[in-house]
């Protein structure tokens, strides 16, 4: 299985841009059962498609679910993109009755909003990636209920918006965070975004959106909660970035880690490992999210990472 990497790419070579250019990815999810992939590989054979990655899992051999991820290869794919689906639809899909699928073009980038607050870890550090090459994304805007990092953002040629939010005028603000991402974007990342979406936002916005919080919740909720886990005596301390859903921070969860820590750290040292994990932990989830490697299911998700 192909590794995501968050290394600074090679340089192409001669022609690789052409060769990115004819990369497709296809996504499945249906019921389980035999002849699924032999049907998928006879089917892209036929178009002259190279399958160059492949991964898939079940969640039970009898009557489970079943995921595949293809990365295949076929000249001029921007010419028969269309044709594909049009024929998957009603060769592949119609008869075998699969009801999720996607085709995509590996060198579209998702396009990719950032809400982000205050904290500016996980922002600066997803558009260094970005500006660098190692984040296969489009961002395209930046909101925030603030406006101190107003100067840094614009700095990687980003728009920046700063639309405050108060308790009185939460409805409108979200009204106009709506009026700037919906069918605008294909992700939302909330990079420590310190603000609850209400529902009709998450039902509104029209795309997937990516949360990043700190794994103590619920055990240290509220305000300090890197020095309620220091006088806790905590030893491991780590960062979860999943989907947000009208239950936030229970969403499908994408990425997880942690780091030891050890007694004689403080709270400062903590929250500074803290920040660490969550960009690392968030910038995967972004990463595997922008390259199609995540499936969702329920509550929970397949990740081909």
């Amino acid at each position: 299985m192909t590794k995501t990497s968050v290394q600074s790419p090679p340089r192409p070579a001669a022609g690789a841009d052409a060769q990115a250019d004819d990369l497709g990815r296809l996504l499945v999810q249906c019921d389980d059962g035999p002849g699924i992939v032999a049907a998928v590989a006879s089917f892209l054979a036929e178009y002259g498609a190279n399958i160059v990655e492949s991964d898939q899992t079940t969640t039970d051999p009898v009557g489970g679910r079943f995921f595949l991820r293809v990365v295949f290869h076929v000249e001029n794919l921007s010419l028969v993109i269309e044709d594909l689906e049009r024929s998957f639809a009603k060769n592949v899909a119609g008869p075998r009755g699969i009801e999720e699928w996607q085709i995509t073009k590996a060198a579209t980038p998702k396009r990719v909003a950032i809400m982000a607050s205050k904290y500016d870890h996980c922002l600066l550090d997803l558009l260094w990636r970005w500006r660098r090459g190692e984040l296969n994304a489009d961002i395209g805007l930046v909101i925030s209920n603030h406006p101190d990092l107003a100067e840094e953002v614009r700095s990687f040629g980003v728009p920046f918006v700063h639309i405050p939010v108060t308790k009185a005028t939460k409805p409108e603000a979200e009204a106009e965070q709506l009026r700037l991402l919906t069918g605008n974007f294909d992700l939302v990342v909330m990079a420590r975004y310190m603000q609850i979406l209400s529902s009709d936002f998450i039902a509104g916005v029209g795309c997937p959106v990516i949360n990043i919080h700190h794994s103590f919740l619920p055990a240290f909720i509220g305000a300090s909660p890197y020095q309620q886990a220091h006088q806790r005596g905590v030893k491991l301390i780590g960062a979860t970035a999943h989907y947000a859903t009208e239950d936030l921070d229970e969403g499908p969860i994408i990425e997880q880690d942690v780091v030891r820590v050890s007694h004689s750290d403080t709270a400062a040292v903590l929250q500074r490992r803290g920040a660490d994990v969550e960009r690392s932990v968030l910038l995967r989830a972004v990463q595997w999210h922008c390259e199609d490697r995540v499936l969702r299911l329920g509550r929970t998700t397949v990740v081909f990472a």
